[in-house]
């Protein structure tokens, strides 16, 4: 039994690949063609195009003839290796028939999850609705901030020490940090919360403006003093510039809920 994330990791994968298919099959395609014949197989331009595209890493029309050539040629030697005789009784092994039931599970599963997304409908009220509510959870403050960074508590210890006293900020940290952001006087721009790793973040914001720490924050890369320059609040994104990513939010999880329901149903 799968357990739920791993169970939601499978469900995006199965989502990502699916919009990629719907995309192409929302394109239509025309009625294929036999192309070449091996061992009375038919080998249909359906066949050929999907070859071409995935060797190519794009469409198999924008292939140079000499390239058409030699990928029509490996084609030709798959179908010829694939159609001998002794090779129906390799099929029938249980590795090879294991891999061959993965691959057409696979394909299948993803040709279904196209289907659903070419059916699933996201309303103009439900895109606006996700959009409020993403604007609710983003971080609502932005910091602009600088820091030195040393190697231990002691050393940083000292520098809270010298900035008690006076000692200028940006010259101390052109001095003293070990960080990349010391030449520029330790400055680390403007970021949201959460951009910064969570001991660094969670300083910042007991802060005001204006003020650095009075204790050294430990994080992985070492020992911080932290001077919290100005905050302001986050101007969100338009919801036309996010409309996109918004619509891929609900799709996600129609399908995400469209796999619980058949879930669901395959336990009874």
């Amino acid at each position: 039994m799968y357990s739920i994330n791993r169970s939601r990791a499978i469900g995006t994968t199965l989502a990502t690949l699916a919009l990629a298919i719907a995309a192409t099959l929302s394109g239509g395609q025309a009625v294929a063609e036999t192309i070449f014949t091996v061992k009375d197989v038919a080998v249909d331009s359906a066949v050929v195009d999907l070859y071409f595209e995935n060797r190519l890493g794009r469409s198999g029309a924008a292939g140079t003839p000499q390239e058409r050539e030699v990928l029509m040629s490996e084609l030709k030697d798959i179908y010829l290796l694939s159609t001998q005789d002794f090779v129906a009784e390799l099929a029938k092994e249980p590795g090879v028939a294991a891999q061959l039931e993965l691959q057409t599970r696979g394909i299948l599963a993803q040709v279904a999850a196209a289907n659903f997304f070419e059916s699933v409908s996201i309303t103009e009220e439900e895109l606006l609705e996700e959009y409020a509510v993403q604007i609710e959870m983003a971080p609502q403050l932005q910091f602009k901030a600088s820091h030195i960074l040393m190697a231990t508590q002691g050393e940083a210890t000292d520098l809270i020490t010298q900035l008690d006293e006076g000692a200028d900020f940006a010259e101390l940290a052109k001095e003293k940090s070990t960080g990349p952001s010391g030449p520029n006087g330790g400055d680390l721009g403007w970021f949201s919360q959460g951009q910064m790793v969570a001991p660094f973040t969670a300083a910042v914001e007991l802060l005001e403006d204006g003020a650095y720490t009075s204790q050294p924050v430990q994080t992985d890369f070492g020992w911080h003093v932290i001077l919290r320059q100005e905050s302001r609040e986050t101007e969100p994104p338009t919801f036309e510039s996010v409309r996109e990513n918004v619509d891929q939010v609900l799709q996600q999880r129609k399908f995400q809920e469209h796999l619980d329901e058949l879930r669901a149903a395959g336990s009874q």
